[in-house]
């Protein structure tokens, strides 16, 4: 047994308890006895008690003390700034209970593993921040040099329109996965902004990516507001969805998307069928709508029915729109 664990003895702070209150008790009947057998006047016998009392809960208050100060440090932990060596067991007193050290070991090897973990988010997220989305620049750039060239062919012009839709679907997946993937992004670039305007600049995006399909997208508009927060996290979280309906939409189907108090519908034909079933986690595009509706305090709801089906974003805290 190691000197660290010897001066850790399990049940010391039951034992030290139990002789505190022990001796209090001892006191109490000592003093009592004295005041019926008129050893000591009444009032004589009550400071006593007083007194003892008044020891026996500084004694106990002391024994409690390393026990509030891991509490402290607990409460005031700070997750960008961890101090893992405040919850060292070397750093409580000597002679503490066991019970307490292995606690305090306990949460020092797990805040080591949660500043790991942090420390990971961070270089991962970074890293393919950088690594994916440079490709997707240069991919979205020589597309644009191609399309330019006059020799190219009809069959030519076909591929590179893939080609661009493709970079598109890609980009909202990178955006909405390196969304989720920190922790504490709170999307960044916080301010007022009217979601109107960013829904269409959303629609003009995936008409692009629906390019080549016979379906409708529609605005309606029957409300106006805005919003605090980043745009991109909303155009994300609407543009999922949108791709959703899309691509569930059957021969020439129509998606519409309308802007309700408080609220932002996407209705088209095929989500029902899509979102009744099973957990309404069908699909990789509701999947990430539900973690960024989760993470932001979005609420998603579904209705409708098969014939047509209706998702809804609600949002709780609206900012009236100022021209």
């Amino acid at each position: 047994m190691s000197s660290s664990s010897a001066a850790f003895r399990r049940g010391a702070f039951h034992r030290r308890l139990v002789l505190i209150f022990g001796l209090q008790l001892v006191a109490v009947v000592i003093a009592c006895l004295m005041g019926f057998y008129d050893v000591a006047p009444p009032l004589a016998v009550l400071a006593l008690i007083v007194i003892t009392s008044v020891l026996a809960w500084l004694a106990a208050r002391r024994q409690w003390r390393p026990v509030s100060a891991l509490a402290r440090v607990i409460s005031g932990w700070n997750e960008q700034q961890p101090d893992l060596d405040s919850l060292e067991p070397q750093r409580l007193p000597r002679h503490s209970d066991a019970d307490l050290a292995e606690l305090a070991r306990g949460l020092h090897v797990f805040a080591s593993r949660v500043a790991d973990y942090n420390q990971r988010e961070r270089y991962f997220t970074r890293d393919a921040s950088h690594e994916l989305r440079s490709p997707l620049t240069i991919i979205k750039m020589s597309t644009d040099m191609l399309s330019d060239e006059p020799a190219l062919s009809e069959s030519g012009q076909r591929s590179l329109g893939r080609i661009r839709r493709a970079t598109r679907e890609l980009e909202a997946v990178v955006e909405s996965l390196l969304i989720l993937a920190r922790e504490s992004d709170n999307g960044q670039g916080e301010h007022d902004f009217v979601v109107n305007d960013v829904l269409r600049r959303v629609l003009e995006d995936a008409r692009e990516g629906l390019h080549g399909r016979a379906i409708t997208l529609q605005l309606d508009e029957p409300a106006r507001f805005a919003l605090h927060g980043a745009p991109r996290v909303f155009a994300v979280l609407c543009g999922q969805l949108v791709r959703h309906a899309g691509q569930h939409a059957a021969g020439q189907g129509k998606v519409k998307i309308s802007v309700l108090p408080g609220a932002v519908e996407v209705s088209g034909s095929g989500i029902g069928r899509a979102t009744n079933d099973a957990s309404h986690e069908q699909g990789f595009e509701l999947a990430i709508a539900r973690r960024i509706s989760e993470r932001f305090a979005w609420p998603l709801e579904w209705g409708g029915d098969d014939h047509e089906g209706i998702i809804r974003v609600r949002f709780p805290h609206t900012v009236p729109v100022t021209e």
